[in-house]
């Protein structure tokens, strides 16, 4: 990357304006002034203001200046200890927080659109996403509507940008921390239907993203460990036949192509191996998880506040907070920004 690429502002996404991203955004500003130069947030200035206000209630100090910009061009003017926000979507009422808001799930989407697009054509480094609301975002209808979550939109996005069908644009999630890194070979489906996706093509697949994104990040080629689908791995096929039948080809074929990867291993203990605890190096650099779940609660289970979501496969840089909306502490002054701090520091060394 050129200076001039490194100068290049990183976005953050406001997220749903009636959760806690806009929240978590000010404090991310109030915390780590020096890190956060260069950023600039996507979203509504009022709801940034709102949030300011609040915060300086709860923390009995003067509400953080939010500066609205023309444009992006603007970011390098942005003066210290003062976060710039360009309007990026049509907000007429703040929803109250902690209630689902069509409008609010319609500007959430504006916003991701309009940052992707921009990272996309060379206006920004990379994007950070606070939490959206996926029933909110259903309740806008529309065009929004048609995506389940951030991935997906922003998929969709790349597609159109790259002159290619969405089924040539594959993405995966990775959540991680310091101690471990998952990828999900499916991401926002029902179990029923996350169980159905485990297919050798998608499994060697994923271990095709999974190689050449965290070889990038590592500057070395990766141990993956594989989790299998059933319990026990499926128990030499005792308890289930995807591990036999599926997912072990899947692994040869990737070992066949020169890729460092292991298994399938019992998914109860795998994530263990993979840790990298305090003085006990993990066995492996980063563990395939079959499902959803079945990948992210172990890295929750780590701590939440440090984890990160990072889109693989896109032809851009994108991390967010591993947490959600948390409508049931929005509007009152606890949130943490921890996770989102770590987002906008991944984002920056992977933009790099």
């Amino acid at each position: 990357m050129t200076t001039s690429d490194m100068n290049k502002p990183i976005l953050i996404t406001m997220g749903d304006a009636a959760g806690i991203g806009p929240e978590i955004i000010v404090k991310a500003f109030q915390a780590c002034p020096a890190e956060l130069v260069g950023c600039v947030v996507l979203g509504d200035v009022a709801a940034l203001r709102r949030a300011s206000a609040l915060i300086a209630v709860h923390t009995q100090t003067p509400a953080w200046p939010v500066a609205q910009l023309d444009s992006l061009a603007d970011a390098a003017a942005v003066p210290p200890r003062c976060i710039g926000v360009l309007q990026s979507c049509d907000l007429p009422t703040l929803p109250p927080y902690g209630q689902i808001s069509a409008q609010a799930g319609q500007a959430a989407a504006d916003c991701i659109v309009r940052a992707a697009r921009a990272v996309l054509a060379g206006q920004a480094r990379a994007m950070v996403t606070a939490p959206i609301h996926k029933e909110a975002l259903a309740a806008a209808g529309g065009w929004a509507a048609a995506f389940p979550g951030h991935t997906e939109m922003l998929q969709a996005e790349a597609a159109v940008y790259l002159g290619k069908p969405v089924s040539e644009v594959p993405v995966r999630m990775m959540l991680a921390n310091d101690e471990l890194k998952t990828v999900l070979v499916s991401i926002h489906l029902s179990l029923r239907r996350a169980i159905e996706a485990v297919t050798f093509d998608n499994v060697l697949q994923t271990l095709r993203i999974t190689y050449q994104a965290v070889s990038a990040s590592l500057g070395r080629a990766p141990r993956i460990a594989v989790a299998g689908l059933n319990p026990h791995a499926g128990e030499g096929a005792l308890f289930g036949s995807e591990e036999r039948d599926i997912i072990a080809p899947a692994v040869a074929a990737a070992l066949a192509e020169g890729l460092n990867v292991q298994g399938p291993f019992a998914p109860d203990t795998v994530f263990m191996r993979a840790r990298n605890a305090p003085g006990k190096p993990g066995e492996f650099d980063v563990v395939l998880a079959m499902y959803h779940d079945q990948g992210l609660i172990p890295v929750k289970y780590l701590g939440v506040e440090q984890g990160v979501n990072v889109t693989l496969g896109l032809p851009l840089v994108r991390t967010s907070p591993d947490h959600g909306t948390a409508f049931d502490i929005a509007g009152t002054g606890r949130a943490d920004a921890s996770s989102l701090l770590a987002a906008i520091r991944m984002a920056r060394q992977l933009g790099a």
